[in-house]
């Protein structure tokens, strides 16, 4: 039985749903794609925020997982302990040969896979992505940082359509560019945000190419160089959402709507950073509700 302590603080962790740049499990859907959608969400959720550092206070996350809570999760060595542990206890959902997973967000977890026969292949890869947070934190082009979103986002997008019963190849291929389109996004909107955990996904030879510094990052706002590149990166990341518009059309109902909710949602971000005149660097450029609901209707117009 999950504990009152252990429930609240699941709840607290899927409670950053809000903040997401598109609606993670909207009310339109049926009950039990809402349930196993949050269910992957939190553990995505939890698994970032080990990454990142960013843990509930008082060492919870560690004891569910059998570690000292007095382990240094502000530290990468502390990071990749947490992630290793973390792992370990998700390979017990996937084992019936071995007592339960210990964190209440992976025995939260455990129905959606019985449900769907998911395997731990993408829950692993999320995992990985988190520990190349740790040890590289610059990428060298755009196709390194493809890579990268192969691990930290695209198989978001292979759970989603496993959950809905939609998988097909075709399908995860055209996933892949929105959910990767999506992963680039949200770094234009948080680079300055990354460059304070010495992280920058903006890639060197782009920069180089711009004449921009990671001092020029650091800076309260975004010169013209900087801007330049941003906006060259949000092209690119435009492009790949715009690749994966087949992936909406191919889908009928309530399933059309969400996937065209998280297209919009990083075509709203986009705009929303194009009006800041590509400058991030005083904070994260949001997109409004009605602005998100303007792309998703052009979404749904551009597939009718």
């Amino acid at each position: 039985m999950v504990s009152a302590e252990a429930d609240a603080h699941a709840r607290a962790v899927l409670a950053k749903a809000t903040r997401e740049n598109f609606p993670v499990a909207p009310r339109f859907l049926p009950r039990e794609w809402r349930e196993d959608l949050m269910a992957v969400y939190g553990y995505a959720r939890l698994v970032d925020d080990i990454g990142d550092g960013d843990l509930a206070p008082g060492g919870r996350d560690a004891r569910y997982l059998g570690l000292d809570p007095d382990w240094g999760s502000d530290q990468p060595a502390g990071r990749l302990a947490m992630l290793d542990a973390f792992e370990a206890d998700l390979r017990r959902l996937f084992d019936t040969r071995t007592t339960p997973p210990g964190h209440p967000l992976l025995r939260a977890l455990a129905p959606t896979v019985r449900r769907r026969n998911l395997g731990p292949e993408p829950f692993l890869a999320l995992i990985e992505a988190n520990r190349q947070d740790q040890k590289i934190r610059r990428y060298a082009d755009h196709a390194e940082l493809l890579a990268y979103c192969e691990l930290s986002a695209n198989p978001v997008g292979h759970l989603v359509l496993a959950i809905t019963g939609t998988a097909t190849p075709e399908r995860l291929r055209y996933s892949d560019d929105v959910c990767s389109g999506l992963q680039i996004v949200e770094h234009l909107q948080d680079v300055a945000e990354d460059l304070g955990r010495d992280r920058i996904y903006l890639p060197a030879e782009d920069m180089a190419r711009f004449h921009v510094t990671e001092d020029d990052l650091a800076a309260p706002s975004a010169s013209a160089s900087v801007r330049a590149l941003l906006a060259v990166e949000a092209e690119r990341a435009r492009l790949l959402l715009s690749s994966g518009d087949p992936l909406v059309a191919s889908v009928h109902g309530r399933l059309k709507l969400l996937l065209a909710g998280f297209t919009g949602g990083g075509r709203a971000v986009l705009r929303a950073i194009g009006r800041a005149g590509y400058d991030v660097l005083p904070g994260p450029p949001r997109a409004t509700t009605r602005g998100l609901l303007r792309e998703v209707a052009a979404t749904l117009r551009r597939e009718g």
